[in-house]
């Protein structure tokens, strides 16, 4: 089932993560002394900046996008998966313009049940690519299996949009849900943030910059293999699995560290590096790893952190062999699915679900 996109609130514009004017775009001045150079660059690569270069093949290479997938390639879709997940789409108003955020709804079997619970979902693709029909399956399993309601947010992406964009737009998505959940069935009350990659590190994140501005944090987070920390290099697992990766590997994400943060400073700031934040009063938080995953022993440490922070409910979920996104497809691994299984327990632990 799905719905057109609400644009009641903000009627004009494109959605944020389709502005064409973010201030990581590089442009030529005219006036620029070094024009003529640039100039010659441009006739002898295009687009000119390396940056660009870079950044084309992953984009158009994402999830087959370059060379389209059969049906026989794929597992099954997670509208054929979940077929009783109702998937809407609203457009939430922020500073920088509309949001788009698909909305996974689970069935209402009880009308007087009251408010469902609510997460607000971030999807991967190293902070440079990706929306959220690319996380379909996870946000559907989730809204079918632990009765809640997910809104999967589309955020500014870098280079385009570096640090802080994206984590503007997840606070004002947050903030959105909390006074405008009823619209949706959910409680504004009982919200989790989860993400996958990328955008674990937004929903680790997030909390941290809630509390700085003031605005009600999470009551849980789900972090699938996130970046904690952008001084990966400081753990062994990192050093040793990194340099030939298969998902990804020390090329890309030194890449996306410098399309993302653009300055060194920026790496130790706890809104981006969430590991080296003040941890006391974090929310109860659920954290997946794979053993071949080189972000292992970063996610190993944040879940120390927490602990020695007094949090009181940090699970770190570690299956042996398995890489970054084994839970990402339907029916290949069955560590997959204890992952879904072990994020229901703790979400119904964590009073979210």
């Amino acid at each position: 089932m799905h719905a057109s996109v609400d644009n009641a609130s903000q009627n004009s514009g494109p959605f944020v993560d389709q502005r064409p004017d973010g201030p990581g775009v590089s442009k030529i001045d005219p006036s620029d002394p070094a024009a003529p150079m640039y100039r010659l660059l441009a006739k002898m690569r295009s687009p000119v900046t390396l940056r660009d270069l870079m950044i084309h093949p992953v984009r158009t290479g994402y999830i087959g996008q370059e060379q389209p997938l059969t049906a026989a390639d794929l597992p099954k879709s997670a509208a054929e998966l979940y077929p009783n997940i109702g998937v809407s789409e609203v457009a939430v108003p922020s500073p920088a313009g509309r949001i788009r955020c698909q909305v996974f709804s689970p069935p209402v079997s009880n009308p007087r049940a009251g408010a469902r619970p609510m997460m607000l979902y971030l999807h991967g693709g190293g902070f440079t690519l990706g929306q959220s029909e690319d996380t379909a399956y996870i946000t559907s399993r989730i809204a079918a299996e632990n009765t809640m309601v997910v809104v999967s947010a589309n955020y500014r992406l870098a280079p385009e949009w570096p640090f802080p964009a994206c984590l503007d737009d997840c606070l004002a998505v947050l903030q959105w849900m909390q006074k405008n959940g009823a619209t949706l069935g959910g409680d504004g009350t009982r919200i989790a943030v989860g993400g996958d990659s990328a955008g674990g590190n937004l929903a680790a994140a997030l909390v941290i910059k809630a509390r700085d501005e003031g605005v009600a944090p999470p009551q849980a987070t789900v972090l699938l293999a996130p970046i904690t920390d952008f001084f990966f290099e400081q753990h062994e697992s990192f050093e040793r699995l990194a340099p030939l990766g298969i998902v990804y590997d020390t090329a890309f994400i030194g890449f996306i560290r410098g399309a993302y943060l653009v300055h060194g400073k920026n790496s130790a700031h706890p809104h981006a590096s969430p590991a080296r934040a003040e941890l006391r009063n974090y929310p109860p938080t659920f954290i997946a790893t794979g053993t071949a995953d080189p972000l292992v022993d970063d996610n190993r440490a944040f879940a120390q952190k927490l602990r020695a922070a007094g949090v009181g409910k940090v699970e770190h979920f570690v299956r042996e062999g398995m890489p970054h996104g084994f839970y990402f497809f339907p029916g290949i691994f069955k560590q997959g699915d204890e992952a879904f299984a072990a994020i229901a327990a703790f979400l119904k632990q964590a009073g979210t679900a």
